[in-house]
């Protein structure tokens, strides 16, 4: 078997292990699992590292297995909060759980027949039979309350962060331990890996699964650094909020852009953790990099990686297509393939005003347009020195005084983009 352990290392995806992991994914095809719990109808990119660890884990020839909360998010991991989550309805989710299962199959296939194809559980299916009672005399015997309460998610919230913790919170680590035993017992998986604030979590599975499993049973975990960006900051979101993996959450237009912002020092660490390219090739764009850090090539190659691995390559062209009509040199016919979300994506912040359809039936004479009808320009005088400038385009295209505007101009038959120079821009729709 090739060293995962060794892999994970270098790329900066590697936090911390129990004795012996590295030995046993060296020995042989291993099961290991993730957990992802249903908080939203979908994923973010907080979560693509551990999604990026299962990958990994797959090509290096052993065996993923995704397991979607349905259980465990009707009570909320206590880890990292410090305050009770609000309990999520069974509709709600039920959605969840459609959701983000249909997230994950985009990145691992799950119908695949190979001997180590991925596997995807919801641990409500082995949870929703299991009686209070019997849960308490089964599992709750194994573990002790001194054991659960020396873990730092418990301790942070006891010793006064936020309002304590209720029993609902305080079980989620037996919940989340029993099913390592479970996958243990059914699918003979003996790791478990996560976000090193899981640390507590896993290492009460490997404990479960020691004490329930008999004498010859062995369980593993392994956890990945929680990532920031170069100032401290939390990754994952923007000035918008969270980037989700769905185009309808966040068009794939400003999840691309979400990358090609990075700074220097974030996109040299984001593209051993986001990417599949080897080290040879991430050495090779780093040098080339430090020697023209202006051009952003790190940048450009991050951003262009991991949005084919999220959407497509076809998606990733729409997106460059996208960016270069703020940044490049963009043509009226570009204008008119953007759909209406990435549209106003692309110009989001910029002025706009509304015109009546009506009044585009006849024509509209520049000068009107610019001064009367949008405020673009504070006075004809003004607008008709800017013409004689040669500085107006309509559409990315000059135009003269004489240019009269009509629905023959419309981009997705509602908008119009003026320019005054290279960055006034204003954005007409006509209603």
């Amino acid at each position: 078997m090739k060293n995962l352990v060794e892999e994970l290392k270098w790329r900066g995806l590697y936090h911390d292990s129990m004795p012996g992991t590295e030995e046993q994914l060296l020995k042989e095809v291993t099961a290991a699992y993730i957990g992802f719990d249903p908080t939203a109808d979908s994923l973010h990119i907080g979560s693509m590292v551990q999604i990026i660890l299962l990958v990994h884990l797959k090509n290096f020839g052993h065996q993923p297995i995704a397991l979607v909360g349905g259980a465990t998010g009707m009570i909320g991991d206590p880890s990292g909060k410090s305050d009770e989550r609000n309990l999520l309805n069974e509709e709600t989710l039920a959605k969840n759980v459609a959701g983000i299962k249909s997230v994950l199959s985009r990145f691992l296939d799950f119908n695949s027949k190979e001997a180590n194809a991925p596997i995807m559980v919801n641990n409500y299916d082995w949870m929703k039979e299991f009686s209070f009672i019997d849960f308490a005399r089964e599992v709750g015997k194994r573990i002790t309350v001194n054991y659960m309460m020396a873990k730092d998610s418990v301790k942070k919230r006891i010793n006064g962060e936020g309002e304590g913790m209720s029993f609902t919170e305080f079980t989620y680590q037996l919940i989340q331990g029993y099913d390592f035993y479970h996958l243990y017992k059914n699918n003979n998986c003996l790791l478990q890996m996560g976000g090193s604030d899981q640390w507590g979590n896993i290492t009460t599975g490997t404990e479960l699964v020691r004490r329930m499993g008999g004498e010859s049973a062995k369980a593993f975990a392994l956890t990945t650094p929680l990532i920031t960006k170069a100032d401290g900051s939390k990754f994952g979101k923007s000035e918008g909020g969270n980037v989700w993996l769905d185009a309808d959450k966040t068009s794939v237009y400003k999840f691309y852009q979400f990358w090609v912002n990075a700074t220097d020092v974030d996109a040299e660490k984001y593209i051993k953790i986001f990417t599949f390219l080897d080290k040879e090739t991430i050495d090779g764009l780093i040098a080339e990099h430090q020697a023209a850090p202006h051009l952003r090539i790190l940048q450009k190659k991050l951003a262009e990686e991991i949005t084919i691995f999220v959407h497509s390559k076809e998606e990733l062209e729409k997106a460059i297509q996208a960016s270069n009509i703020l940044f490049g040199n963009s043509t009226a016919e570009d204008l008119k393939q953007l759909d209406e979300a990435t549209f106003l994506e692309v110009f989001d912040g910029v002025p706009q005003a509304e015109i009546a359809k009506a009044d585009l039936e006849n024509g509209l004479d520049i000068i009107s347009v610019l001064n009367e009808k949008t405020g673009f320009f504070k006075s004809n005088g003004e607008a008709r020195r800017a013409l004689t400038a040669n500085s107006i385009s309509v559409n990315r295209e000059k135009i003269k005084e004489d240019f009269v505007l009509s629905t023959n101009d419309l981009i997705n038959n509602q908008f119009v983009l003026l320019q005054s120079g290279k960055k006034n821009y204003f954005v007409i729709r006509v209603i």
